[in-house]
């Protein structure tokens, strides 16, 4: 029987995790199974463990120092460089967020289309958000004052459920674009086009670690992130109430920022500058002039 005669089998996609640029099975090797809007299997995805949540952390913290020390030039072209390589692979995520959302595929693609269009946005704010942000303050005396943001460091992301692709890109694009590292926990019923997401970014030329991406559920790493001495922030973007409050008070101790779920988040209305903004911390250096001499300070 000739090759063409045969009836072919389907490979199958094995979904993994993305862990500091590289995509480990689950530590503990449990998957759970995910299926479309109909309740049609479409894969096993990694269930990840809190030992994985702990890797994602580190990855995040050793890739910080040089993604912030990055001019913020470099960064917008790798933001860019994430929305080309979305555009060339537009129909799986047309196809995987599909099944996900139960969408029709024109539906998809308008969403997918908004997804890419948002990372170019983000691109763009790279190299302006600190003029925006920052700037010189008027000062009673012989000194100028000049406050630069800087980022937060590593953040932890709960991912919306209700928006697989287009509202998981709108939280991790503001996070990287002003220089943090980021540890994602994926929409526990549509993961994959988030697992998906991985593979775009291990070949967009940004580095290992600045991006981590997690599945499985939010309820079992969350709080363990939340807790984590080594996390400086996390957005509760995608947490119910009831686990956004339990994630709120294991944060108090140690996190410097949370980012509070709005009651409604409509993923497809134009971004603003909020994302952003929410995990900058600001730098104000004093500098005497005149007489005083030519040393500074900043707080």
């Amino acid at each position: 029987m000739s090759e063409s005669s045969a009836t072919r089998l389907n490979v199958f996609k094995t979904y993994k995790l993305y862990v500091g640029g590289k995509f480990p099975r689950s530590e503990s090797g449990r998957v759970y199974e995910v299926s479309d809007s109909k309740g049609k299997w479409l894969a096993n995805a990694p269930l990840s463990s809190r030992k994985d949540a702990r890797d994602a952390v580190v990855a995040a913290r050793k890739a910080f120092g040089g993604w912030s020390g990055a001019t913020a030039y470099n960064r917008g072209q790798i933001l860019y460089r994430i929305a080309e390589m979305l555009e060339g692979r537009r129909e799986q995520f047309v196809r995987e967020v599909g099944e996900a959302e139960g969408l029709s595929k024109s539906k998809a693609g308008a969403v997918v289309d908004a997804a890419i269009d948002r990372w170019v946005w983000y691109a763009g704010w790279t190299d302006k958000i600190g003029q925006i942000v920052g700037g010189a303050n008027p000062v009673a005396g012989p000194f100028f004052n000049l406050s630069t943001p800087e980022p937060t460091g590593v953040v932890t992301v709960i991912a919306p459920q209700d928006s697989s692709f287009l509202g998981l890109v709108s939280v991790i694009a503001p996070v990287i674009a002003t220089g943090n590292t980021v540890v994602v926990i994926a929409s526990e019923k549509s993961p994959l086009p988030a697992l998906s997401l991985g593979e775009v970014l291990a070949t967009s030329d940004l580095p290992g670690g600045v991006v981590n991406i997690l599945s499985g559920k939010a309820g079992e790493m969350g709080p363990h992130l939340a807790s984590h001495q080594d996390v400086n922030a996390i957005d509760l973007a995608g947490a119910d109430p009831v686990l956004a409050k339990e994630l709120e008070i294991a944060a108090a101790d140690n996190l410097k920022r949370v980012l509070r779920p709005q009651p409604v988040d409509d993923w497809s209305a134009d971004p603003g500058m909020s994302r952003m903004t929410a995990f900058l911390e600001t730098k104000t250096v004093w500098h005497p002039t005149g007489s005083l001499g030519a040393g500074g300070s900043s707080y």
